[in-house]
């Protein structure tokens, strides 16, 4: 199952854990809606993590059999977005810097996590990281996030979160 999520092949992957369960919509990160979307699935980790696992496809090469730079990067954004979105407040990406350790291969399994790691109300920071499956550092990136405005929320809530308006 190239380049989609693997939260079936994964038993620690519990649904009740989940973070993102609205998913029929067309992000490229996590929504069912996009045909060439990553499809990913985030499930808490802890009170401060959360994971998707995820098999770059042969479409995400860059290099041959290394994953694009740009796709990794989306995997660091996506994790550190519904870390933050997590407790019910959306927020969009500020400023982003990716460190990039070690190619992430093709057709192998990644792990991302992701965790807020200061909430100054309106902006957000957040961590996030691509390991291997023996648990080397891929990749690593530091953002900050800005909650989006009331008006914002109240549009976006039931597409992503599956909540009513605020």
């Amino acid at each position: 199952m190239l380049g989609r999520s693997m939260k079936e092949d994964h038993g620690v992957m519990d649904e009740a854990r989940r973070v993102n369960t609205v998913t029929n919509h067309g992000c490229f990160g996590c929504g069912t809606h996009n045909p060439i979307g990553l499809r990913l699935a985030f499930y808490r980790v802890d009170n401060q993590r959360i994971r998707a696992v995820f098999i770059p496809g042969a479409e995400h090469e860059g290099y041959a059999r290394m994953t694009h730079g740009g796709i990794v990067s989306t995997l660091l954004d996506e994790a550190m977005s519904w870390a933050v979105t997590a407790p019910g407040r959306l927020a969009v990406t500020a400023r982003m810097e990716v460190r990039f350790r070690r190619p992430v291969p093709v057709g192998v399994p990644v792990t991302v996590d992701g965790e807020m790691t200061r909430d100054r109300g309106r902006i957000i920071e957040a961590h996030a990281e691509v390991r291997d499956t023996a648990g080397g550092l891929l990749a690593e990136a530091s953002a900050s996030f800005a909650r989006v405005s009331p008006a914002q929320q109240r549009e976006w809530d039931a597409l992503y979160l599956g909540s009513a308006s605020r």
